[in-house]
């Protein structure tokens, strides 16, 4: 251990002998055992199941990507932007001007009608609903009238029946 940390602090080429050696004495070593490998390319067993835990990159010096580092993204465009003159937009604390809602509400609003929810009407054997329902899309449709009259007399001819 004491040879391969002279080695290391002297940055001496190390002899693949004393690799040898050391991966002989501490076979956990695993620095060793990938300095071996990539100084000779000999196959090693206990490098290949150790790369999916601890690549054997790790020994050797990572590439900088100098573009990557300095990328400015939108985000940072923006941060750069706002914090020169503070060009955020901040509402009033002026009173709203009407009621401020917080819940939907329908109560106003007319009934929903739609073809589809006649359709649904009748397949539930509801027919007096999507009767209803055709009346009011005849009077709001003007030109479809005839077609949902046909439809009604349809469904009042089964209901007699």
């Amino acid at each position: 251990m004491t040879d391969f940390q002279r080695h290391i602090a002297q940055a001496e080429p190390i002899e693949i002998k004393t690799l040898d050696l050391l991966v002989a004495r501490y076979p956990w070593f695993s620095a060793a055992r990938i300095i071996r490998r990539r100084l000779t390319g000999m196959a090693d067993v206990r490098c290949d199941v150790l790369a999916a835990c601890r690549p054997e990159t790790a020994a050797a010096p990572q590439p900088i990507d100098i573009q990557a580092l300095t990328l400015v993204t939108e985000d940072d465009i923006i941060d750069r932007f706002l914090k020169i003159d503070d060009y955020r937009i901040v509402s009033d604390n002026a009173e709203a001007d009407g009621e401020v809602r917080t819940e939907s509400s329908h109560e106003d609003e007319e009934e929903l009608v739609s073809e589809d929810l006649a359709e649904i009407y009748l397949a539930q054997g509801l027919n007096d609903q999507a009767i209803d329902i055709y009346r009011k899309l005849s009077l709001l449709n003007s030109e479809k009238s005839v077609y949902f009259a046909g439809l009604i007399a349809k469904i009042e001819r089964k209901q007699n029946n």
